[in-house]
C-alpha cells in the first residue's frame, strides 16, 4: 500500500462513519449503565427510620412497612418491666436515613423468663462467697435462713420452699434463700464436763479426794 493510499483510506467517509457509530454506541452504553445503576441504588431517595422502640411487634411491623422498610425480627431479650413482644432495639436506630427497602433489625421482649444454671455452692462456700457469686449472676437473695452447722457456712439454696441443686434451671429474677450455719451444734446441755461424766471410784469422791469413810476403816 502506497503512502497516498494511506492517507486516502484516513480521509474515507465509510471510516469516520464507523468510528462516530463506536463514540455514539461507547456514550450510549455509558448513560445507559448510569441510569441503570441511580435506579438500582435509588440514589438521592432516603427514609428517615421511625422509632418503633417500645412497641409490640405488630405495630412495629406496620409502622415500618408503611415508610417502605422491611422489618427482620434477629434477636430476642428480656426486660421484665415490659410486656413480651416488644421491641427492646432496633438496627439502624431511628432517624436514621436509609434507602426504600431496607431491612431493619429488631430485638424483642422474650415471652418466657430466661433460666440460668444453678451454680455448685451449697456445702462448697462461705455465705460471702455465695452471696457475691449469685448477685454477679444476678439473682436476688432474701435474707439467710440459720440452721445448726458451722457459722457463715452455706449448707443448702431454696427457691420458693424448694432446695436447689447445682446445675437446676432458675429463673433470672429468682429470689433466693440461703441456708447458712448459725454457728451452734444443737443442745448445748449435752456437753458436760468430762470429768462430771466419770463415775466416782470405790474410794474417791467425784472430785478425786480420798474418800474419809476409808480412813476411818484404816483402808
Amino acid at each position: 500500500m502506497t503512502l497516498k493510499e494511506f492517507f486516502g483510506k484516513l480521509t474515507s467517509k465509510i471510516l469516520w462513519v464507523n468510528l462516530l457509530a463506536m463514540f455514539l454506541l461507547i456514550v450510549a452504553i455509558a448513560v445507559g449503565t448510569w441510569i441503570a445503576l441511580d435506579r438500582y441504588t435509588m440514589h438521592g431517595v432516603e427514609i428517615t427510620v421511625p422509632n418503633v422502640k417500645g412497641m409490640r411487634i405488630a405495630d412495629a411491623r406496620r409502622a415500618l412497612e408503611r415508610q417502605g422498610l422491611a422489618p427482620v425480627v434477629t434477636d430476642s431479650g428480656y426486660n421484665k418491666t415490659l410486656p413480651s413482644g416488644t421491641v427492646l432495639e432496633q438496627t439502624p436506630v431511628n432517624d436514621s436515613q436509609v434507602k426504600p427497602g431496607r431491612e431493619i433489625y429488631l430485638t424483642i421482649n422474650t415471652t418466657r423468663t430466661p433460666t440460668l444454671p444453678m451454680p455448685d455452692i451449697a456445702d462448697n462456700s462461705s455465705m460471702r462467697e455465695a452471696e457475691a457469686r449469685l448477685k454477679a449472676m444476678g439473682f436476688k437473695l432474701t435474707p439467710p435462713e440459720y440452721i445448726e452447722g458451722e457459722r457463715d457456712w452455706v449448707y443448702g439454696v431454696k427457691f420458693r420452699g424448694r432446695n436447689l441443686f447445682g446445675g437446676d434451671r432458675v429463673p433470672i429474677d429468682a429470689e433466693l434463700t440461703l441456708q447458712v450455719g448459725s454457728g451452734s451444734f444443737g443442745d448445748d446441755s449435752l456437753y458436760v464436763d468430762s470429768y462430771a461424766a466419770i463415775p466416782a471410784a470405790d474410794g474417791f469422791d467425784e472430785g478425786g479426794q480420798e474418800d474419809s469413810a476409808s480412813d476411818e476403816y484404816g483402808n
